[in-house]
């Protein structure tokens, strides 16, 4: 397979070449950082959530330790954009940027959760 572009003929092996690079880079870019994220769940959610994300101040506020990482960085996405509904929430999330969402999400993920049922 072979493109036809203004300035000459590029393989696909090129083109796919170069796009493998730029996504790679992107990826990259955007990998969590845990220690970042313990950090700022240190700084901002232990006071509700508990220090080791399994321990809430309240019943009603959920364990994060060992959540599914996508689950939390699309809550905390909702939070900051309104779409899920929760005063306290949205302005702790509202205070992370797109990065740190990465980093708290990746931290928690990484913690052993106690989100069994026990009998």
């Amino acid at each position: 397979m072979r493109l036809q572009m203004e300035s000459g003929t590029f393989s696909a092996a090129v083109v796919g070449s170069v796009l493998l690079a730029t996504i790679s880079f992107a990826s990259v870019s955007e990998a969590a950082n845990l220690e970042n994220g313990k950090a700022k769940a240190e700084q901002v959610c232990s006071a509700c959530h508990g220090k080791d994300g399994n321990t809430p101040v309240d019943p009603s506020y959920p364990r994060l330790a060992g959540q599914h990482e996508d689950y939390l960085r699309q809550a905390l996405t909702d939070y900051r954009s309104e779409s899920r509904k929760n005063a306290i929430m949205a302005a702790q999330a509202k205070a992370l940027t797109k990065q740190e969402v990465r980093d708290v999400a990746a931290y928690y993920a990484s913690l052993p959760g106690q989100l069994i049922v026990r009998k």
